[in-house]
């Protein structure tokens, strides 16, 4: 997620007055898009969580992992769990090194507003690359049951605030050990997990160790204020 102000109240986010583009009702509650001047902005259940403001935690989420593969590893895979506001598809799109690109996300209305509407003006090129493919789905259900024998050099997943900040309760499972376990299932040998945070967390980093992750480390993001937002980084062993 893009999240400048830490997903604080979006009445004090900024001070322009956003407009509703879309608002709709799903399985997990209320999604809105709204536009700020010239960015636009999501809302899930009256929480802001990302805009197109400034997309550098998202890029940094995909080039952390694919550095940390090496560049010995070309025409990798890599899964982006959520689509959001599209800039780390973008990012993985821009990359010759990906050979496949998958993004889960489970909100029908992102993807539409992705593919024919106007987040298009983001996304609609890496949309278009034919490395891509959209799956629509919930990450945690997909990453332990639904992604078969299918496997992924990386995982880039901001679908939540952070392991200890999740948009809704369900997906505080992709963090347990379970979870993680899955996570590790379906990443090849010397696989990456790369995982987005508004904060730094410790007992994640136990949790990742505890999981079996090998060279387990936090990368900062500087943001205008508070504490940095991160990527939790990991390995699977060879």
């Amino acid at each position: 997620m893009s999240h400048p102000a830490h997903a604080m109240p979006d009445s004090v986010h900024a001070p322009a007055e956003p407009r509703v583009l879309d608002r709709r009702e799903g399985p997990y509650g209320e999604v809105v898009l709204r536009q700020r001047g010239a960015h636009f902005e999501i809302i899930a259940n009256g929480c802001f969580l990302m805009d197109t403001s400034d997309g550098r935690s998202e890029r940094l989420l995909v080039d952390a992992a694919l550095a940390e593969l090496g560049a010995g590893r070309t025409s990798a895979s890599v899964l982006i769990g959520g689509l959001g506001v599209g800039f780390s598809l973008v990012r993985a799109a821009e990359e010759a090194r990906w050979g496949r690109i998958t993004v889960v996300e489970r909100e029908a209305a992102v993807i539409d507003w992705h593919r024919d509407g106007p987040l298009s003006a983001v996304s609609g090129a890496a949309l278009a690359d034919p490395r891509t493919e959209v799956v629509a789905a919930d990450l945690v259900a997909y990453v332990r049951e639904g992604a078969g024998p299918r496997v992924f050099d990386a995982l880039c997943l901001d679908i939540d605030n952070g392991p200890d900040w999740t948009v809704t309760e369900d997906n505080g499972g992709l963090y347990s050990p379970a979870g993680l376990a899955a996570c590790r299932e379906r990443l090849t040998p010397g696989g990456v997990l790369a995982v987005w945070s508004a904060q730094p967390s410790a007992a994640f980093e136990d949790a990742l160790r505890n999981a079996g992750f090998t060279g387990v480390r936090t990368e900062e993001i500087p943001v205008v204020r508070g504490v940095p937002d991160v990527v939790h980084l990991a390995r699977k062993g060879a």
